[in-house]
């Protein structure tokens, strides 16, 4: 049989489409959404994702409401996707055309660059969208060491059930009411002080609407800059939800690929699937894990993540598969501290 693209991405694109004209004939102009890429030292992984905006409101008081708008959650998931337009990322005075998918994401390795490590912007454009930067951190080659982290109850405290973290959060609550995880802050510093630079990624199965709150959230409570991984949560071309599992061990195998002379240290939270995530892929990759770190979720966030307390199937797999890398768990950043030296071989 031909391969066929799943029914419901097939939907969504016609239904991305038919907004997108609508959208163009009312008026709205292209915009360009810029992600947080990285790079090694041969080539550099660009994302952003093009989409429509209405024409601004014009006026001061007009100024207060889009600042207002943009700070409350639901604001982040309106986006018009431009589907499969021509994109320009300008690099070192070269320019290179990609393509956005069937939802207006762009993903690309842009290769041969001279970058030298550390942040840099590369520019994104289109005939119609002003040129916008992009952010990527270009890590040197001879760093050996680097952290992966999850967001949502690791770095921040959520005190919803799973179900409504989403909804809530994204959709109707304000980004400063969102509290970080005691103490993890002062670790990932701590840890990064002691690996000159070495990279931090925050990878998540959150979507990608909400990356200009996560940025802001993780420089006001000084969390270390670095690339979210985030996903999307519309349907694939094999199902009609993205499943948030493949999307971390998807991340975590790229990056293995991206750098391959890196030992990560995984750290996450047991109220979902992380344990048994970092366990399959340390047990994948053993060289590519230095170590695990596992923030314990009180009872109260136990039963919020999961509808009653005690040990769950997923962790209780990730405990019987062979120690691949040493782990340690914790309540916060404090107490994980305390131990950090066992999966980072610092003192």
């Amino acid at each position: 049989m031909p391969n066929r693209t799943f029914i419901a991405a097939r939907i969504e694109e016609r239904f991305n489409r038919t907004v997108e004209r609508i959208a163009r004939r009312a008026g709205w102009q292209e915009h360009i959404i810029s992600y947080v890429g990285y790079g090694n030292h041969k080539r550099i992984r660009v994302l952003g994702r093009l989409g429509l905006q209405p024409q601004p409101v014009e006026g001061l008081v007009g100024q207060e409401v889009e600042r207002l708008l943009a700070r409350r959650g639901w604001r982040n998931f309106v986006t018009v996707a431009c589907v499969s337009r021509p994109v320009k990322i300008s690099l070192e005075g070269r320019e290179y055309e990609v393509v956005t998918d069937n939802q207006g994401y762009i993903d690309t390795q842009i290769p041969d660059h001279s970058l030298s490590p550390g942040w840099h912007s590369v520019q994104i454009s289109t005939e119609q969208a002003e040129p916008t930067g992009a952010d990527v951190l270009v890590v040197a080659k001879d760093v050996t060491f680097g952290i992966v982290s999850d967001i949502d109850d690791t770095v921040i405290s959520t005190y919803l059930p799973r179900p409504l973290i989403a909804a809530w959060n994204s959709l109707v609550l304000t980004e400063n009411a969102r509290q970080p995880v005691a103490g993890m802050s002062e670790l990932y510093r701590r840890i990064l002080e002691e690996h000159p630079g070495a990279p931090i990624m925050y990878v998540s199965t959150g979507a990608w609407n909400t990356l200009p709150f996560l940025r802001r959230f993780l420089h006001r409570n000084r969390f270390p800059a670095g690339p979210l991984l985030l996903t999307d949560w519309g349907p694939t071309n094999t199902g009609w939800f993205r499943s948030g599992i493949e999307h971390k061990r998807n991340a975590l195998r790229q990056l293995a690929r991206d750098f391959p002379k890196i030992s990560w240290l995984l750290i996450g939270d047991d109220g979902q699937h992380d344990p048994m995530i970092y366990g399959e892929f340390a047990a994948y990759a053993p060289k590519r894990v230095s170590g695990i770190a596992i923030r314990l979720l009180n009872p109260v966030e136990q039963v919020l993540a999961h509808g009653l307390p005690g040990e769950r199937l997923d962790t209780a797999r990730a405990e019987d598969m062979p120690a691949a890398a040493p782990r340690i768990e914790g309540t916060d950043g404090y107490t994980l501290m305390d131990h950090i030296h066992e999966v980072t071989g610092s003192a």
